[in-house]
């Protein structure tokens, strides 16, 4: 080896896609499922009647395509269609203790549950129990709970439509509205910031929307790992000529070029399509002022060409009719001096002056953004300022423009849209009281942050998680694990093995549920469940391969089953939603009018779209505007001196805690996580080089003392002032306390740390 060669740290050349991933897609099916009896299921994925893929909520185009599904799509159901099983006799063979010292990656490689499984705490081991005992067994806990606001109900994503309501519907008939979810950890600085900008928690944009854009930007997001089939349309912009214009620390391969494998020739040619026109390299945490340069940018261009006897920049037609707050914003933008912005951007004005006019000049701009926006300490002031730039030219509520938030699970959004929220509204709860006849509580529930603190603090005690892996997804691991194993009661509902099972409470039980890819089974026949995209679309999903298990349930019959073990008097006829969930979907449209027609509208392919009331101009806000909203001055505090800012990130073989393997082939990285990303010269200033082992400490006010130990530094094209390391590891880092105040959002991406020479 090399003086200055790392052991898997490389460089990766190649395109995004490409020969590449369908390498990756062969070695993931070869891995992980039957060659002949499962690998047609791939076929299905994303087609009209077959089932969405479990990955990530980009839309698909009408459902009608012959060959629509990515690389991390294919793993995604690879790894839910394995032909590996998690039998009760590996349980038998496998103690929890020992269980706790494999990584995350074995864990949820030994394959798919097969039975409802119980921990016994005389053995240390999970075994076997009947669905009517473990069903007894969590009802009588629940009853046993002096306050039902004594119970979490976490979410995960994956959740359908059908399984989301019905879970909160038993939730609130139980008596709690606690619902922690996956968004409070990703997108929910969107979900609070854009109601108030422009009264919805959504994007407003539609797919056929890009076909109409003159510009589009890509901010703090990476398509090549998290949404893969959006560089299709991002390759089809780029191909006719349309600015893109990316903004995000690291160069990420898929905002940079590349090569659709349906694509003969490009994949024949060794070929590739390049996708960002331009881009910007932007400092963690900068992204505020990046913004405000961009308007002031914007302002400036508006007053020369007024002074030149033009019309100006702004849609001052736009601003009149439907915005209020616009001279509040333009007085603080100008306030801003160009030398703060190039410092916390870490930018200079000259490239943001000219990203400024590209935006300028673009009659239809989409801003799409990811948790590299919103996972910060002012990840909804990030939220907010984007709306506002997009607001001063007009570009919401019209066709080829729009904010468009990137959502991780397939189904996050929806969940939200039926009901998974702490802080329900009104017309949700009268709603529920009217098609149900019971009254839901009205007080705010708890987000993911405040569940665990009242599991820590004692005033929680039980735990029901919708699929998921909550406990490594939250931050701070150190107070986390340990609030979570002082829980009298934890309920796992879940395909895979995960850390969080073994996170040992009083009662633990695990409860196995088919998969999406599976075929759903109930008295009314096969069953449909539904999903919403990230576009407000909503369609069917049935699956067709054969369950892993007899012993599976689907998690609508599985919270059906919990709510008639704990239930004494419910209102709801838990049973006949279970044999048909068309009846789900008739009560869905019933406390949702949006829902209108709701069983008629999915039975057709492609679905249907939710009315959007921003992408028509309907400000559901307080003021029936769109509101201009302030962020004052440029980030929460800059970092003290000789701080770096570290952002946590996702490799290529991993979605959100799953991972699929330890590669993160477009960085170089091969068969290894303990890594970071650092700016050479931030090294070199600290005596350090590339490949040292170095520890990453937390520099956060208050002397809480966390240490990320012995990682590999990589010198990597990062800009000066920040540092980049995988999530869930580096979450050790990031401390209960720090998370956006307005959200609840844990700041994974904006964590002050010090490096060092690694003390062992």
């Amino acid at each position: 080896m090399a003086k200055n060669e790392v052991a898997g740290v490389g460089d990766y050349e190649g395109p995004a896609g490409g020969w590449g991933a369908l390498k990756a897609v062969a070695e993931a099916i070869r891995g992980q499922m039957a060659p002949v009896k499962e690998t047609h299921g791939l076929l299905t994925m994303n087609q009209p009647y077959g089932f969405d893929c479990p990955g990530c909520a980009w839309p698909d185009p009408k459902h009608t395509s012959s060959f629509e599904f990515c690389e991390n799509g294919a793993k995604a159901v690879t790894w839910e269609a394995t032909s590996k099983r998690t039998t009760p006799e590996f349980f038998a063979s496998h103690t929890v203790s020992e269980l706790w010292t494999w990584s995350d990656y074995d864990l949820e490689n030994e394959g798919r549950l097969t039975h409802p499984m119980v921990y016994d705490h005389s053995s240390d081991r999970y075994l076997p129990i009947s669905w009517d005992d473990a069903l007894a067994r969590i009802g009588t806990a629940l009853r046993a709970l002096p306050d039902p606001d004594m119970a979490e109900f976490y979410t995960s994503g994956r959740a359908s439509n059908e399984a989301a309501f019905l879970y909160q519907l038993f939730a609130r008939e139980f008596g709690t509205n606690n619902f922690p979810d996956c968004s409070n950890m990703c997108h929910e600085a969107t979900s609070v910031g854009l109601p108030e900008s422009i009264g919805v928690g959504k994007g407003t944009v539609t797919l056929e929307d890009f076909d109409h854009s003159d510009a589009i930007f890509c901010i703090g997001h990476n398509p090549g790992t998290n949404h893969p089939r959006m560089l299709t349309t991002l390759t089809e912009a780029s191909r006719r000529g349309v600015p893109i214009i990316a903004i995000n620390p690291l160069l990420e391969r898929g905002l940079q070029r590349f090569t659709p494998p349906q694509n003969p020739v490009e994949m024949l040619t060794l070929s590739s399509t390049p996708i960002a026109s331009s881009y910007y390299q932007v400092k963690v945490g900068g992204d505020i002022a990046l913004l405000k340069g961009m308007m002031k940018t914007l302002l400036a261009l508006d007053e020369k060409s007024r002074a030149q006897g033009g019309s100006g920049m702004l849609d001052r037609d736009f601003i009149a009719q439907h915005t209020t707050g616009v001279d509040a914003l333009i007085s603080d933008v100008n306030a801003t001096p160009w030398d703060d912005i190039e410092k916390a951007s870490g930018l200079s004005r000259a490239d943001i002056e000219a990203v400024g006019t590209i935006y300028a000049n673009a009659k239809r701009v989409i801003i799409n953004y990811g948790m590299g926006i919103t996972q910060h300490r002012h990840g909804t002031g990030n939220v907010q300022q984007i709306a506002n730039l997009l607001m001063l030219r007009g570009n919401i509520g019209k066709q080829g423009a729009g904010i468009s938030p990137l959502r991780g699970h397939s189904n996050v959004q929806g969940d939200r849209t039926v009901g998974i929220t702490e802080i329900p509204k009104d017309a949700l709860l009268d709603g529920l009281e009217k098609t149900f006849g019971f009254k839901p509580p009205r007080h705010k529930g708890h987000n993911a942050i405040e569940a665990i603190e009242a599991i820590r603090d004692g005033r929680s005690k039980a735990l029901i998680g919708l699929g998921g892996n909550l406990a490594v997804a939250m931050s701070d691991p150190e107070v986390t694990f340990k609030a979570v194993r002082g829980l009298d009661l934890a309920v796992h509902i879940a395909t895979k093995l995960n850390r969080s099972h073994l996170l040992i409470a009083k009662e633990s039980i695990i409860l196995p549920c088919l998969g999406r890819t599976e075929i759903d089974m109930q008295a009314g026949g096969p069953q449909a469940v539904t999903v919403e995209d990230s576009m407000s679309m909503v369609h069917a999903s049935r699956g067709g391969l054969k369950p892993a298990s007899e012993h599976l349930r689907s998690e609508p019959a599985i919270i059906a089953g919990i709510a008639m073990a704990t239930l004494r008097n419910s209102r709801v006829p838990w049973a006949e939603l279970i044999a048909d969930y068309s009846k789900i979907r008739d009560r869905i449209e019933a406390v949702f009018p949006a829902f209108k027609d709701f069983n008629a509208k999915v039975a057709k392919p492609g679905g249907f779209r939710l009315y959007n009331a921003a992408s028509a101009r309907e400000w559901l806000t307080p003021t029936k505007k769109a509101n201009f909203l302030i962020y004052p001055g440029l980030q929460e505090d800059l970092p003290a001196e000789g701080t770096l800012t570290l952002t946590t990130i996702r490799s290529h073989d991993q979605y959100n805690t799953t991972i699929y393997g330890l590669n993160d082939r477009y960085r170089g990285i091969t068969g290894r996580r303990d890594v970071v990303f650092v700016n050479k010269d931030d090294l070199a200033r600290r005596g350090l080089k590339h490949g040292d082992l170095i520890d990453v400490v937390l520099a956060a006010p208050g002397g809480q003392k966390r240490i990320f130990p012995n990682q590999t530094a990589v010198a990597y094209d990062i800009p000066a002032g920040s540092i980049a390391a995988y999530y869930p590891e580096a979450n050790v880092l990031v401390t209960l306390d720090q998370y956006d105040k307005q959200s609840g959002t844990p700041s994974y991406k904006s964590t002050p740390v010090r490096i060092q020479a690694a003390a062992q």
